[in-house]
């Protein structure tokens, strides 16, 4: 029998003993895993692929192994079954993280209105996850480059000279470091969150999405401002939402100096007492400034919530431009003068 046949028939029967074996693995421990211990479980179920493949390239390396085959052949198959066994336990290690992370973020409801707390959990995690995932993949890429020969040498000549090689390489990674040390800093010290109101280069909006180099902002208008990760380190912004949801409203009318203020007063309290976007918190009429024909009066209103905040603004100048037309139409600004009849004597 030739040294191929012996190697191919080594190679067969490493492969269908490993799922034969992997299939026997993962019924047992699913078997004796109970119901409530669901993350391991569910780490079975999503590395089933990964680990039977890792399973399948150690017994093939044993098969090439003990095959008769070439020492150049038998490096080179030895080779590329590291280079799989590498990748495969990024995978798994991959996959292991996000089950635990999906499963720990399953406690905090960021639905609800009062989601500071599960806010600044979710976004702490999103953070050290992209953290995570770029570090896994660049010592998995390292590994994985690290098992050429010529890789090995670049890498040590650089070590050695520490000279201009290494600071091209200190250029050229830049960029993912200072990313990377913004994502960690973002996560300890959380000048954003998830679901976050900011102002950003003038547009408001809240915080959808927030990648290892890159913040997504969805305005208001259904637009997405796409900002740098530095950005929100390096940069002043506005988070309206950093401690507490809750904003005060204001609404700022000029009215002739005949109106009562107590009657804008009554109304604008009875209005809010009926509406369901006021919180019961804050609630004032203040005549802050005397203009040449006006008086300024400031209103103001809190609710739990930027968009609630907006929308009860919205009300509030409906409800007085009603209330106004009613009782007091001859309230909005006028130009006062006074005529004098010209005489007529000579």
């Amino acid at each position: 029998m030739s040294p191929w046949t012996i190697s191919l028939a080594l190679v067969i029967s490493a492969f269908l003993a490993s799922w034969v074996v992997h299939a026997a693995i993962y019924r047992l421990s699913m078997h004796l895993l109970s119901r409530r211990e669901e993350y391991w479980r569910a780490l079975l179920r999503q590395t089933k692929g990964p680990a039977r493949l890792t399973l399948t390239i150690l017994a093939l390396t044993g098969a090439v192994v003990s095959a008769p085959l070439d020492p150049r052949h038998e490096a080179v198959a030895g080779h590329l079954l590291l280079i799989g066994i590498i990748l495969c336990l990024v995978w798994v290690v991959r996959t292991a993280m996000d089950i635990w992370l999906s499963m720990h973020l399953r406690r905090y409801r960021t639905d609800v209105a009062d989601n500071l707390a599960a806010r600044k959990h979710v976004t702490q995690s999103r953070i050290l996850q992209r953290v995570a995932d770029t570090l896994l993949l660049v010592l998995g890429a390292g590994a994985v480059t690290m098992t050429f020969e010529g890789a090995r040498q670049i890498g040590i000549s650089i070590l050695a000279s520490a000279g201009a090689a290494g600071i091209v390489l200190g250029f050229a990674l830049q960029p993912i470091m200072r990313n990377l040390f913004a994502g960690i800093q973002l996560a300890i010290t959380q000048p954003i969150r998830m679901d976050d109101a900011v102002i950003v280069q003038g547009e408001w909006g809240n915080i959808e999405e927030i990648s290892s180099s890159y913040v997504v902002i969805r305005i208001w208008d259904k637009r997405r401002l796409v900002v740098p990760l530095t950005y929100f380190i390096e940069q002043p912004f506005e988070n309206w939402t950093r401690e507490d949801a809750t904003l005060i409203g204001t609404v700022m009318i000029y009215l002739d100096y005949s109106v009562r203020v107590e009657d804008i007063r009554e109304t604008v309290a009875a209005f809010l007492n009926q509406n369901p976007l006021w919180d019961r918190d804050v609630f004032a009429v203040q005549v802050t400034d005397f203009r040449e024909f006006v008086m300024e009066i400031r209103i103001l209103a809190t609710a739990s919530s930027a968009p609630r905040v907006f929308d009860l603004r919205c009300e509030i100048r409906e409800h007085l431009a009603r209330y106004l037309q009613e009782t007091y139409p001859e309230s909005l600004p006028r130009l006062r003068g006074s005529f004098e009849m010209a005489s007529t004597e000579k």
